[in-house]
């Protein structure tokens, strides 16, 4: 389960101006449209074709758990493209995105000063070319790890730096223990 990764995918989904296919049945005519054929969505599900067709005819209407959720996955991946790059690129260009976090933030700083780790609940809104490399770094196919990094260094220049107008000599901002994060665009 990728958190940083799925909380993305969920932001850009609410840019969604039609609903998903809610049924197995809708789902299944839906990915046979987009690949053309059973046969190949029956490789990518590794299903039999004639399960597909079945599906698609509405014969079958209750898939089991695991496939109902590949199922779901691959019908979220490919719905309404146009709509996703574009407030992807809305976000990326003009927007920016909003972070939701509730972690253990600390920072790196000089000998002297308050830099414990703690837990805070932090909602920020981060500029345009933050949001641009998180979503990059998630078509790249980055890991949670990568996310978080940007994450953190996105952090450590608006909330504890301030864009740069205090705490200059913060070096690195630690961002373990996230029990909640959420994106939005």
């Amino acid at each position: 389960m990728s958190m940083f990764g799925d909380s993305l995918d969920q932001a850009v989904h609410k840019a969604f101006t039609r609903p998903v296919p809610k049924s197995a049945g809708a789902q299944m005519r839906y990915l046979v449209r987009q690949l053309k054929g059973t046969g190949a969505v029956a490789r990518m599900l590794q299903i039999s074709r004639r399960t597909v067709e079945r599906y698609v005819k509405d014969q079958i209407r209750k898939p089991r758990p695991d496939l109902a959720r590949r199922l779901e996955d691959e019908v979220k991946k490919r719905w309404q493209p146009q709509i996703r790059a574009r407030a992807r690129e809305r976000a990326a260009t003009t927007d920016g995105i909003v972070i939701d976090t509730r972690a253990r933030l600390g920072y790196t700083a000089p000998v002297g000063t308050t830099d414990q780790d703690r837990i805070r609940h932090l909602t920020v809104a981060l500029p345009p070319r933050y949001a641009a490399r998180l979503f990059d770094a998630r078509e790249q196919g980055a890991g949670d790890e990568r996310l978080r990094e940007i994450a953190a260094e996105a952090l450590r220049d608006v909330y504890f730096q301030d864009g740069g107008r205090r705490a200059g000599s913060l070096e690195e901002v630690r961002f373990t223990d996230v029990e909640h994060i959420e994106f939005d665009l």
